[in-house]
């Protein structure tokens, strides 16, 4: 027994001499400014989005922006407008999600647009966010949402532009089979082309 407590009081005197030979090492200090940790109770940052802006722009290309920016932000995040730029009905107030083209037309091609990742398009906005719905790109599903548009004559708008290609203009959905003139009324100020 006198054994076992003379190596426990070795060890012990062991250990608080190794602990009084501690030395502090002094770390190099660099500049970097210091992160912030989100605690439980904050959101971490959001990502920038990315857009990427072509046609009459001063710098086309990708931009990065804050979530929530709008087609003006973008615009001029690419430099502004070039002086042969014609935007047309291009809406520069439309909020841009993550992914998403501007087209900016020029005086030989007037018409803008914005195109969402999904392949949809629109000249006032992207499909499905208060924008016009482009009878040449939608899908079934985004055209079914069009007032007097179900399932059915979402179909045949799909038929009639495999048939006879893109629509020029607004007017030709009257051609498509299930789209009269009230329907019309209705379609008209949602679409473009």
């Amino acid at each position: 027994m006198v054994v076992v407590a003379i190596i426990a009081l070795a060890g012990c005197l062991w250990a608080a001499y190794s602990m009084t030979q501690a030395r502090t090492v002094p770390l190099a200090v660099t500049s970097a400014a210091p992160t912030a940790m989100p605690s439980a109770g904050t959101p971490s940052a959001v990502p920038p989005i990315q857009v990427h802006v072509v046609g009459a722009v001063v710098h086309p290309g990708v931009v990065r922006l804050s979530p929530g920016s709008r087609v003006e932000d973008a615009i001029a995040a690419a430099g502004g407008l070039t002086p042969e730029a014609q935007p047309g009905q291009l809406n520069l107030a439309a909020v841009l999600i993550d992914g998403s083209q501007i087209v900016i037309g020029t005086k030989a091609q007037p018409a803008g647009e914005v195109r969402s990742p999904q392949g949809s398009s629109a000249a006032g906005g992207t499909a499905g966010s208060g924008g016009l719905v482009n009878l040449n790109t939608a899908t079934v599903d985004q055209l079914d949402t069009l007032p007097g548009v179900g399932p059915v004559t979402a179909q045949a708008i799909l038929a009639w532009r495999e048939k006879h290609g893109k629509f020029s203009r607004v007017q030709e959905i009257q051609e498509v089979d299930g789209i009269g003139p009230k329907t019309y009324a209705q379609l008209a100020p949602k679409v473009t082309v």
